[in-house]
């Protein structure tokens, strides 16, 4: 077994054709960044013969100082019947100047005979004179055998001859690819290991995860003698996408002592990933697997105790090492461990046998059974804390709210102006009675409740309601469900989050609405150092 393996990241390439995802150049260029500081040795940007956006990328790859990575180019052998130096798509390769080029050919004779609709001969002759060409411009080449794990299992020797026309033809690497995603590991390690014998010369792998196997398939690849992994960070690409190198690295490095990336970078992992999803628009799976939000998480009892106690005893690394954080969801199954390691956070001499820990366990379980959820909601939780071990003043209260519902049967109401709110709040002897249209009810209250208490607290102007969250908990009551919501806000540095629950949801929405506010301020008032 080898010391060390290549990563060959394709998000931009592969990843790019994923249901969803759209790059314009400059994510492309932002993403080039991300993944040469994270060290990975190559990162293939596009294919220049299929769209114009590539062919501008390539043409501002040099506002990208690399430190790390080579950038790789992508496309196809030369069509059937023609030159390979009057091929357009060959002649876009060269133009990209790129450090490695990739070209895949066919290695499957279901589409030799009915895709290319070719013979065997001329589809190897496309294989061979497009290497050859590229090799002639001194070109690092690396040949894709496109659908070979499914040609080989079809006609192992057709596979095996497709491999050989690339040698001939000068490439420096064979990517063995599955990509249909059908192959399963025991698969993958026969047929690696066979081409690796066969072949003196580098193999690369590249999996889909069409049945979910994609990482333990580019595992048992290396394992039987790849030096080189392909696949995407977050593990998006066409249909069910591709391998993910988020698992995969860690993986081979962390627990099989593969080298992947330098060590001193696999600490950036989960950062690195991160930033990509946030240009990708999308969100990172909660259960991604060392880099998700869960992947340290423990929220039964036994296993938090377990695991404040001892790390290994539930967690199978250090999340530190690739950059994530060890995280105790407060809930009804939460043992005092939890509470006390979340407490001692914002009162240090709080005593996990005291009473007030068991108070807000006690009181976390009636309310969970009530449907409230704690543990996406910190803020809310972190208030409950606080009035119980140090109670304050509440910065204001609520006297009545009125809600008013615009509906004309038959005609279209103006969604912007839908609802109005009127709310009337007290703040120590004062009183203020304000109000406010908005789109649909929640969003006329929480209008209505910014103006009133603005006017005392100007510091909540910079705090915006960023996300909304509705779930109906016991859907068999049909429209008498109680409803618990989920209100993020952001005062434009931090982000936080509350629940509220209740019978319906403009009531929900009070409760958190009310939380979110009183965080702001309670926050506040402890930076000045004037809680009341």
């Amino acid at each position: 077994m080898q010391n060390s393996v290549a990563i060959f990241d394709t998000t931009l390439r592969d990843g790019a054709q994923g249901n969803g995802i759209s790059f314009s150049v400059d994510d492309k260029l932002s993403i080039v960044k991300i993944l040469d500081t994270l060290g990975v040795q190559y990162i293939e940007a596009g294919n220049p013969a299929s769209n114009p956006k590539d062919r501008e990328f390539f043409k501002r790859l040099n506002e990208v100082n690399l430190k790390n990575a080579k950038i790789a180019s992508f496309g196809s052998t030369r069509r059937k019947n023609t030159k390979a130096e009057e091929d357009e798509n060959l002649l876009s390769l060269l133009e990209c100047d790129t450090a490695c080029t990739v070209i895949f050919g066919k290695c499957w004779k279901l589409h030799v005979e009915s895709v290319l609709e070719t013979t065997e001969a001329e589809n190897l002759k496309m294989i061979e004179d497009s290497c050859a060409f590229l090799k002639s411009h001194n070109k690092d080449l690396i040949f894709d055998a496109e659908h070979f794990f499914d040609g080989y299992k079809d006609d192992k020797d057709f596979a095996l001859k497709a491999l050989e026309a690339a040698k001939r033809g000068g490439a420096d690497m064979l990517c063995l690819c599955d990509t249909n995603g059908a192959s399963f590991p025991n698969e993958v390690t026969e047929v690696v290991a066979e081409v690796v014998a066969q072949f003196d010369m580098p193999i690369a792998v590249h999996f889909h995860d069409d049945c979910g196997m994609a990482a333990a398939n580019s595992i048992n690849g290396v394992l039987a003698g790849a030096v080189q992994v392909q696949g995407t960070m977050l593990g998006f690409g066409e249909r069910c996408g591709n391998a993910n190198l988020s698992t995969i690295i860690p993986s081979l490095q962390l627990k099989m002592g593969i080298e992947c990336i330098s060590q001193n970078k696999i600490k950036l992992l989960t950062h690195c990933v991160k930033e990509i999803a946030a240009i990708a628009n999308i969100d990172v799976q909660d259960n991604l697997p060392f880099v998700g939000e869960n992947a340290f998480s423990h929220k039964a009892g036994m296993h938090a105790h377990g695991v404040i106690k001892n790390p290994h005893s539930f967690e199978h690394i250090d999340p530190y090492l690739v950059g994530n954080e060890r995280k105790f969801p407060t809930s009804e199954i939460s043992g005092k461990a939890v509470i006390f390691e979340k407490i001692k956070l914002l009162f240090s001499d709080v005593n996990i046998n005291s009473q007030e820990i068991l108070d807000i366990l006690e009181e976390i379980k009636v309310l969970e059974a009530k449907g409230y959820q704690f543990e996406g909601a910190d803020e809310s939780f972190e208030l409950l804390v606080q009035k119980k071990i140090k109670p304050f003043k509440p910065f204001f209260e609520l006297l009545y709210y009125h809600i008013y519902i615009d509906f004309l049967a038959d005609e279209i109401v103006n969604t912007s102006e839908s609802a109005s709110a009127t709310i009337k709040v007290k703040v120590g002897d004062e009183i203020r009675m304000v109000a406010a249209e908005g789109n649909g009810p929640v969003n006329a209250l929480d209008k209505a409740l910014r103006l009133a208490l603005e006017f005392f607290y100007p510091v909540l102007s910079n705090v915006k309601l960023t996300d909304y969250k509705v779930r109906v908990l016991e859907s068999k009551n049909a429209t008498a469900s109680g409803v618990r919501v989920l209100i993020s806000s952001s005062d434009g540095i931090n982000s936080f989050t509350t629940v509220g629950v209740a019978n319906d949801v403009v009531a929900a929405s009070w409760v958190a609405l009310k939380d979110s506010m009183e965080y702001t301020l309670l926050r506040t008032a402890a930076e000045d150092k004037c809680i009341p």
